[in-house]
């Protein structure tokens, strides 16, 4: 009798595991009407998170200084690190070992936790090798434009004391200055990193949601990923507002920002004829492709955004500032994690 049992137990546990879309589902003119509306709501909700901090040249609050802008950035760091955890790493995992791959070897080994792993040390290796270029760089530079300040004031104030000793004086201030050019090259590294990571996993959302005519998957997803885009805009705008980039540098990454989940929903809207997310060559492309962007962004949201702010002076100096940046993590971890219900 039991045998009976478990022998009618197989067809449930094979139909679990097919890989074929439902076409239940399936409403092509409502889910264009869904799709049309996500692009719209998401790239207002991208182009306004991502400019809100960078308009902090206008408004004191939000300048980089500000205490505030601390407990923005940290509510903005957990929105990311949840991102990578909650919402991209789980879909690596649920994509890479999916039935519809063959046991061997997607089966025999956990690629997506092993991609993650090699992202974030890609991204440690690309950031140091980054600010140390850069750093070694300007230091050059710096150091040959005062060779020649040297000569040129040497030559016009032979015999003046008091000129020399003036700038023997403004030499005592150089380490100063560059200090403050080393962090800023940090942070303009720090924000073009965090901005590829983001961009990876935006496409690969973007296409999926274009791709898809379910209009009961798709209807929960542009709010949910509405706020998911305003919220790491804002993330990824401090980071550019801490950089101090030229305003074209500025409105080229925030418009890059901004456009790429819409573009990707356009491109996932012209292949969605030819495309399959069950087939074996989406799943694997969509799997790594998400296991990669989630190493890059929980090693940003942990080293580079969080890190470096909940170690630095000012912070460390103000109890009420540490109170009110671990209260914004928290809070920004647990709202994103939260949208997993429904995105």
């Amino acid at each position: 009798m039991r045998l009976l049992c478990l022998l009618a137990l197989i067809p449930l546990v094979v139909a679990d595991c097919t890989c074929e879309s439902d076409s239940e589902e399936i409403n092509k003119s409502e889910a264009l009407k869904y799709k049309l509306a996500a692009i719209v709501s998401i790239l207002v909700a991208g182009a306004i998170g991502v400019c809100l901090p960078i308009l902090g040249k206008t408004i004191p609050a939000l300048h980089p200084e500000k205490s505030v802008f601390f407990i923005i950035k940290a509510f903005a760091a957990g929105v990311i690190l949840s991102t990578g955890f909650i919402h991209v790493l789980p879909d690596a995992f649920e994509n890479l070992t999916s039935p519809c791959l063959s046991e061997t070897p997607w089966g025999d080994f956990p690629f997506a936790g092993f991609v993650a792993m090699l992202a974030a040390l890609g991204t440690l290796m690309v950031d140091t090798m980054a600010t140390s270029y850069y750093r070694k760089l300007h230091a050059g530079k710096a150091g040959s434009d005062k060779c020649v300040g040297d000569e040129e004031k040497a030559g016009e104030n032979q015999g003046h004391v008091h000129v020399h000793t003036h700038a023997t004086h403004g030499h005592s201030h150089g380490p100063i200055s560059m200090d403050s050019d080393s962090e800023l090259l940090r942070h303009r590294v720090i924000s073009q990193v965090l901005e590829l990571g983001i961009v990876v996993h935006s496409v690969i959302i973007g296409i999926s949601l274009g791709a898809s005519e379910s209009p009961t998957t798709i209807r929960p997803l542009v709010a949910a990923l509405s706020f998911h885009q305003f919220f790491e805009g804002m993330g990824l705008g401090g980071c550019i507002s801490q950089a101090k980039f030229k305003t074209r540098a500025i409105v080229i990454m925030a418009l890059f920002f901004s456009l790429t989940t819409p573009v990707g929903i356009g491109i996932g809207l012209g292949v969605t004829n030819v495309y399959d997310e069950n087939s074996p060559n989406s799943l694997i492309v969509e799997g790594i492709f998400n296991a990669a962007s989630a190493g890059i962004l929980i090693y940003m949201a942990l080293v580079d955004l969080l890190a470096a702010d909940f170690m630095s002076p000012k912070l460390q100096n103000s109890g009420r500032l540490q109170f009110g940046t671990n209260v914004a993590l928290l809070l920004g971890a647990g709202c994103m994690s939260l949208l997993a219900k429904w995105a």
